[in-house]
């Protein structure tokens, strides 16, 4: 017994790393099997995803327990990101995280309340001593939702170590059902410098894949030269789920020897904007699709890579064949494999013309850059980049147009417009807009107006704009009129939006003192529960304000009535 215990430890730790995590300290914060629809470390937008997405059957509501003894922490309520979400601090140095959550248990809710109805806000964070909200291993700490920016009812579960660096919680002894080998749907080769090339002189080429063998996939022989790297679509899909998760591990092989290496098994949140310095990032914004580079281009510091000989980069040279193995692996260890044969082919008469283009820029990465044109500003900060670029850029009107947006950003680079020359009753109406998609939607930027400059900050290259808001918020009333008895009713609901700028802020209050609406963007749902009080008077005033981005407001007034 002792002998296949300690076995089983061997094998785990030489499958998943050498640190070994409590497997049976943790447990499920649901009551339901546990079915995935995303895992630790999955390609998101802008940044890897820092735990499970748990499947809630498609509807909120649903029981969600500490998945072990400890006190919580931490509790924030934000309209965007996690929405609410509670931190359980554990005995043992970890964290787990609960988020997207419709409601707390009666204690931690009424403990909630009572500060929002204090700071007078919906959206609040809090750090209880440690001794104010203690849980036992498998209580009720709430009940599972979609609040914040969820894409649909689910809980977001995770595990995070002393200092707050997510770990993939499956390493923790979570079973999720999980026998499919990862599913590999393209290869990409790349030539990285200009005297490297592919095939007949590509800088950039789709390989075809053959399968053969179980989850074994080779390609046509690959005619090169110089330096070269490769890159692959890949998702991986649990048993009982359709949904495509991200993988385990990557790791690639030149003549046998491991020349790289990223394994999703932590990382740390400083470093999550990585993630578009490891995808090809121009590919995710032209294609939608994202590529995970089997190399590293530049200086990226991201620790889920773990091996990386000489950067993953594959040196071809003429009339030499090499073989490059690709093994793309699962939490549960199964595997997919890659096998790209390659030839070295010198041919002296391919020549590179670089197109010539006008209005272009440098912008060196260990350098401040200005750029000035009529009355506007850019600033691209030191380390802006990842590395040295050449950025088009050029103006009509008021619309700026700041290189396509297919380069990827380590921090926000600065948009300013010189708007002196309005009113300023005018000036307060201005803001700066990006424009996205196809039909150049407005997307409002946070902008700040001093002297007679308005600026804003943003990490996507692209087209921006100066655009004028001088239309109020609406504000559209469910149930409530004016004079109604409400006495049977539990919640007064209302719809609120605005089309240009955007919701800024709202404050209602019944009989003037402020009273909590929960504001879910979504679905532009702003509620009241009429449970917050005890006892209303017979007669009641209810006033809401609603302020855009821009300082427009919209004021909703009515009388109503309860029986005491």
């Amino acid at each position: 017994m002792c002998l296949r215990f300690f076995l089983t430890i061997f094998i785990f730790q030489i499958s998943h790393g050498q640190t070994i995590y409590p497997q049976d300290y943790f447990t499920s914060p649901l009551e339901i099997p546990l079915i995935l629809s995303g895992s630790f470390g999955e390609l998101r937008t802008n940044h890897f995803h820092a735990g499970l997405d748990i499947k809630t059957q498609g509807r909120s509501g649903l029981k969600v327990k500490s998945s072990a003894e400890g006190y919580v922490s931490r509790i924030k309520i934000s309209r965007f990101g996690y929405g609410k979400a509670i931190y359980i601090q554990h005995p043992n140095g970890y964290t787990s995280v609960y988020a997207h959550l419709k409601k707390f248990n009666p204690v931690i809710e009424e403990y909630v309340k009572k500060e929002q109805y204090q700071k007078e806000s919906y959206e609040i964070e809090l750090f209880p001593k440690p001794n104010t909200l203690t849980l036992n291993k498998n209580e009720l700490i709430g009940f599972s939702g979609n609040t914040g920016g969820s894409g649909g009812p689910h809980l977001h579960f995770e595990i995070r170590d002393k200092n707050q660096k997510p770990i993939n919680p499956l390493l923790f002894g979570f079973d999720i059902p999980d026998t499919k080998p990862p599913r590999l749907d393209a290869v990409y080769a790349y030539a990285l410098n200009d005297t490297s090339y592919i095939g007949n002189g590509e800088k950039f080429s789709k390989l075809r894949l053959i399968p053969y063998g179980k989850s074994k996939n080779k390609t046509p022989k690959l005619e090169a030269y110089g330096e070269i790297g490769f890159g692959i679509i890949a998702t991986d899909k649990n048993d009982y789920a359709p949904n495509k998760n991200g993988l385990y591990r990557v790791s690639s092989f030149l003549n046998g020897v491991n020349n790289f290496e990223i394994l999703f098994k932590k990382f740390d949140f400083n470093e999550t904007h990585l993630i578009n310095n490891y995808i090809d990032y121009k590919f995710f914004k032209e294609d939608y699709k994202r590529v995970q580079k089997l190399f590293i281009p530049n200086e990226n510091n991201l620790s889920l890579v773990k091996n990386s000989e000489n950067k993953g980069i594959v040196s071809i040279k003429d009339k030499l064949s090499t073989n490059y193995k690709v093994y793309i692996d699962d939490f549960e260890d199964n595997r997919t494999e890659l096998t790209i044969p390659l030839e070295g082919k010198k041919d002296t008469s391919f020549h590179f013309l670089k197109k010539l283009r006008t209005n272009l820029y440098e912008v060196h990465k260990n350098e401040t850059k200005s750029v000035e044109l009529n009355n506007t500003k850019l600033t691209f900060p030191k380390n802006a980049f990842f590395e040295d670029v050449t950025l088009e850029i050029h103006k009509s009107g008021d619309t700026l147009f700041v290189h396509k947006d297919i380069i990827p950003l380590s921090k926000n680079f600065y948009v300013n417009y010189d708007v002196s020359m309005y009113n300023q009753n005018d000036q307060c109406k201005l803001y700066i807009a990006s424009l996205y998609g196809y039909k150049k939607k407005s997307n409002y930027l946070t902008s700040k107006l001093k002297e007679g400059i308005i600026s804003a900050k943003t990490k996507n290259l692209g087209i921006f704009c100066l655009k004028s808001d001088d239309t109020n918020p609406i504000i559209k009333s469910i149930d409530l009129k004016d004079k109604k008895w409400m006495s049977n009713y539990r919640f007064l609901k209302f719809k609120i939006n605005d089309k240009d700028s955007g919701i800024k802020n709202y404050r209602a209050t019944i009989n003037n003192q402020w009273i909590l609406m929960e504001y879910d963007y979504k679905t532009e749902n702003l509620i009241f529960d009429f449970n917050d009080f005890t006892s209303y008077p017979t007669k009641n005033e209810f006033k809401l304000i609603v302020t855009d981005n821009v300082g427009n407001s919209t004021k909703f007034e009515s009388t109503f009535y309860r029986k005491k």
